[in-house]
């Protein structure tokens, strides 16, 4: 009984809401700002190398030729070293990684959306341009809710490493928001946030506001941090703790010396 419409539809579903929406959108922070060795940066690369050869054999019964082009161009050899996506079946490595906490992250994508919603009313009426511009203030009477969030509430700056959390599942990051704060009342949020930017998401039921970050925004990561340029980074005075630290990687491992873009001022309109 083959149900290739059931399976075409969970594999778009999974390529588009899962992976395109929310996975690769939240990984550019760990691939591209992250030092090159960084722990954060090399667990994001192992998820998508699993994801890689898991899915060219997971589309291949459906688009077979897609599936063996993705393989023929894979930039490495897999480890069984199979010539084709149709042999050797899915790897046992692959299928050794622990089951997702679908109901964890489930609820995280609901309060991203919620965010995103009142986010777009700041956007409007120019508040805030991207949404790293933004801060975000949640607050919940659910316990179960709570504790998801607070779990993955992350040091109040961008350091490294991260002492609160892994340094990779944070709220930070997975909302693409520079600051968020769990709050212990709907006082808390009247009072940090015009009521004009604040709601209650549907999806989580949280309420949720929204203003503009505080601090000063990186010049290479793009977040606003309060302790950007306090670092007597001599990189420039625009970055925050762990650009700096990710540079001073590069250099080490490279045994190249950065040297910070020259800005050119404006010239005077006559």
């Amino acid at each position: 009984n083959y149900q290739f419409g059931r399976a075409t539809n969970e594999i778009l579903r999974f390529a588009t809401a899962d992976l395109s929406n929310f996975y690769l959108d939240v990984a550019k922070d760990r691939l591209y700002i992250s030092a090159v060795d960084d722990a954060r940066r090399r667990s994001c690369q192992t998820v998508i190398h699993a994801l890689l050869e898991g899915f060219a054999k997971s589309i291949a019964p459906i688009l077979p030729h897609m599936a063996e082009d993705i393989w023929q161009n894979l930039p490495y050899k897999t480890e069984e070293d199979n010539s084709s996506v149709f042999e050797g079946g899915l790897s046992e490595k692959l299928m050794s990684y622990p089951e997702v906490d679908a109901e964890k992250w489930d609820l995280v994508r609901n309060v991203r959306t919620d965010v995103n919603q009142v986010l777009e009313s700041a956007r409007k009426d120019k508040l805030v341009g991207a949404s790293l511009d933004a801060a975000a203030y949640i607050y919940t009477s659910d316990d179960k809710i709570k504790a998801v969030l607070s779990e993955l509430d992350g040091d109040e700056s961008l350091i490294t490493p991260s002492v609160k959390t892994n340094g990779v599942d944070e709220l930070r990051t997975a909302f693409m928001i520079s600051q968020v704060h769990i709050v212990d009342s709907e006082d808390a949020i009247t009072e940090a946030c015009d009521s004009e930017y604040t709601g209650t998401g549907e999806l989580s039921g949280c309420m949720i506001g929204v203003k503009k970050a505080e601090g000063t925004k990186c010049g290479r990561c793009w977040f606003y941090d309060k302790e950007v340029g306090n670092h007597g980074s001599k990189y420039g005075p625009d970055l925050c703790q762990r650009c700096g630290e990710a540079i001073f990687s590069w250099e080490e491992s490279s045994g190249n010396e950065f040297s910070a873009p020259v800005v050119e001022e404006a010239a005077p309109v006559a």
